[in-house]
């Protein structure tokens, strides 16, 4: 029995609706790692599909997971229920490339003081 205590059943949630999983992990598991799963069975069909461990955000009771925590980590009360599947929530944050980062020239959105003072 302590086998299964030491697992926790997790599906991926994605911004569509449709799931990921579920799939059993060890507690030892990090949120990288899970990261790593989205990225390797992230559904061929579905564009603009994570390409790194960066761009992937995992969401779980309304926590944004540390990377370098585990599953244990994370763990609610409500997992140790028989047949329970705890639902990790998939954000998508494409990176910047550093032309995309770098500010054009007479964008307003600079930050430049407008304030008038009399």
């Amino acid at each position: 029995m302590a086998e299964v205590d030491d697992q926790l059943e997790i599906k991926f949630r994605l911004n569509d609706g449709s799931d990921i999983g579920p799939k059993a992990f060890p507690d030892a598991t990090t949120v990288a790692a899970l990261k790593e799963t989205v990225i390797s069975q992230w559904p061929r069909e579905k564009e603009n599909g994570p390409r790194t461990v960066k761009e992937v955000k995992l969401i779980s009771a309304g926590k944004v997971l540390d990377n370098n925590k585990t599953v244990k980590d994370y763990r609610s009360p409500v997992s140790t229920l028989v047949d329970s599947v705890t639902t990790m929530h998939v954000i998508i944050q494409p990176l910047l490339t550093e032309k995309e980062k770098k500010p054009k020239d007479g964008d307003p959105k600079m930050n430049k003081c407008v304030c008038s003072i009399m």
